[in-house]
């Protein structure tokens, strides 16, 4: 029984990577490429394919491809309601994109982690690495983790460190913990966090956490922006951002989605408190 029940768990593994396979492929994904890319043996595959055909994850397309199919798509919108930004949040994250034209996250803080929840390219689409929705990594080297953790007990970042490399993901990342320590400081005291080239070559980014109604922080803004650009609009960036993280604070301590007025100073949560 415990051999039979493994078989069962390996099968529906392969099952999810085909799955997985086939929505990164774009609707160009054939059996023979899946079995070659996954290790598995083209009958082997061609049976998973049609399982998932069947149970409506995937369909197959004239000549032999496949996409993903409604139940995953159903899936997909299901996940995204459930780890998404709220609506309200996400027409901050729109009217951050039009004012700055560039490229604008939202994250959000849930059970100690910083999940990417959404964001809209800009006019000039940068490459960042592998940073897509749902990415959770690198905290040390990404400006809305650093914004987000700015604002946490200094006791529980450290037990979040503990034991716990940083890795040097680009020339500039910091990997050292007490060094790190005095950059979270630096971002407490500003209200904003940065990431000088420190995730992506040729790219900077300026974060600003957001609070709900117990003062901890819910997540961050970001735009992230050629390095070269960024040196020339960084000072605006920077309160383009901090306005948008003003305005999501407001919203989860009242309710209400207030637009500030122009000459209302960005404010940190220590100043509002």
């Amino acid at each position: 029984m415990g051999e039979q029940r493994t078989t069962v768990l390996h099968t529906l593994e392969r099952g999810l990577q085909v799955l997985e396979a086939v929505a990164a492929a774009d609707g160009t994904a054939t059996a023979k490429v899946l079995g070659r890319q996954l290790g598995i043996k083209i009958g082997t595959c061609y049976h998973l394919l049609r399982t998932l055909v069947a149970s409506g994850h995937v369909v197959r397309l004239p000549g032999g491809y496949y996409d993903v199919g409604p139940k995953a798509a159903s899936l997909s919108r299901h996940l995204q309601r459930r780890s998404g930004p709220s609506p309200e949040l996400a027409v901050i994250l729109t009217r951050l994109h039009n004012k700055t034209r560039e490229t604008s996250y939202i994250s959000g803080w849930n059970h100690g982690t910083l999940i990417l929840q959404h964001y809209i390219s800009g006019l000039h689409t940068l490459s960042v690495g592998n940073l897509d929705v749902g990415y959770t990594g690198h905290m040390h080297a990404r400006a809305s983790c650093k914004a987000v953790l700015a604002f946490l007990p200094e006791e529980q970042v450290a037990a979040m460190f503990a034991g716990v490399p940083l890795e040097a993901v680009t020339a500039h990342t910091i990997t050292d913990f007490d060094a790190l320590t005095v950059d979270l400081a630096t971002s407490r005291r500003r209200g904003y966090a940065l990431d000088l080239e420190e995730f992506s070559d040729g790219v900077c980014c300026v974060s600003a956490p957001f609070f709900g109604e117990n003062g901890m922080p819910a997540g961050a803004f970001t735009v992230s922006v050629p390095q070269s650009r960024f040196t020339e609009r960084r000072s605006w960036l920077i309160a383009e951002v901090r306005e948008a993280a003003a305005m999501a604070t407001g919203l989860l301590r009242t309710g209400r989605l207030t637009v500030p007025s122009p000459d209302a100073p960005a404010r940190t949560d220590r100043e509002v408190s």
